[in-house]
């Protein structure tokens, strides 16, 4: 039996035309824009905020889903407003890569470029929302945070994506400001050692978006956007993208030696059985057709494929991890 849209739209990028569109409702419409397979990125280190809050034993629950909410929301913002933008400069014209590996409801004619606009507004209001209320509850450091991550939603697509930013705003993002700035907002306490800890999953997401614009770089170039893989060629960068998820478990082994999480965070090793194909695949140059037994469903996506089931994997043994660590440091005491 065939899944139901939305779910697909939750687990994958589907593709569809437009009289599967027209008999869709908002809900899935709202889903497929807003790519929602890929917010799992963002949910996870939600989840490792309100562990590490847990553990600090200054967990709050409403601080907490509004962090959770405003975030997911916003990074589902920058997804409409990536789609929207790509399209207005012309970027996804001409069988683009971003066309090819799920349906672009803009570029594919199935959202107008002014609906596109009222579903980003919508989202961005409800993550502002969110926003304002953290604001009021943390006060002034909270509205700078709130700014600087606006500003990255605003400002990836276009400018940063065209000067070889865009990765390194991933992991700042990904990083330091969603974990260590969302730990500040459910504490009220910045802590520099959770910024340190927040690193091995901002690497695994920076390796996700280096996957992508390796997979895309010919295609990238030809358009003059200088994503960091275009400017560091693609052997150089498949190189890089190994270091980043290697480091994650690097990361975590230092964690662990200097005392800040428990042997617990250890079962990430367990990831490892998906870093292995992932690192085989990266060693490789990017083949010109997808192997016989790859999923014709998944082609062009290739390197991003396989960053992002690592990074899916590594994530959800870290949070085992620290929920072990949580659960130890509880029972110790």
């Amino acid at each position: 039996m065939e899944p139901p849209i939305w779910l697909k739209a939750v687990t994958d990028m589907p593709r569809l035309d437009r009289a599967q569109w027209d008999r869709l409702g908002l809900l899935p419409r709202w889903l497929i824009g807003a790519r929602a397979a890929t917010l799992i990125l963002t949910v996870i280190p939600c989840l490792i905020v309100g562990l590490l809050a847990l553990r600090a034993r200054r967990f709050d629950l409403t601080l907490w889903l509004l962090v959770t909410v405003g975030l997911v929301l916003a990074h589902a913002t920058n997804n409409f407003l990536n789609d929207l933008v790509d399209h207005r400069m012309g970027v996804d014209r001409d069988n683009y890569f971003r066309t090819r590996y799920g349906v672009q409801p803009v570029e594919s004619g199935l959202l107008s470029q002014r609906h596109s606009l009222l579903y980003a507004t919508a989202t961005a209001l409800v993550a502002l929302a969110c926003g304002l209320w953290l604001v009021h509850a943390r006060g002034g450091p909270t509205l700078w945070l709130m700014l600087v991550g606006a500003g990255f939603v605003l400002a990836y697509t276009w400018p940063l994506k065209y000067v070889g930013l865009g990765e390194i705003a991933v992991l700042a993002v990904w990083g330091p400001l969603m974990i260590g700035g969302g730990y500040f907002v459910v504490t009220g306490l910045w802590d520099g050692r959770v910024a340190l800890a927040s690193l091995p999953y901002g690497l695994g997401a920076a390796s996700v978006i280096f996957g992508k614009h390796i997979d895309k770089l010919q295609e990238d170039k030809a358009r003059r956007i200088a994503t960091l893989p275009v400017l560091l060629g693609p052997s150089l960068s498949r190189y890089l993208a190994m270091a980043m998820m290697a480091g994650q478990y690097v990361a975590v082994v230092w964690l662990v030696v200097t005392g800040y999480f428990s042997v617990a965070l250890l079962v990430v090793a367990f990831a490892l059985t998906a870093l292995a194909p992932a690192l085989r695949v990266f060693s490789r140059p990017r083949p010109a057709a997808p192997p016989p037994d790859y999923p014709a469903s998944t082609w062009p996506l290739w390197f991003v494929a396989f960053a992002f089931v690592h990074n899916r994997a590594f994530g959800l043994w870290f949070l085992a991890g620290l929920a072990g660590d949580v659960l130890l440091g509880r029972l110790g005491r």
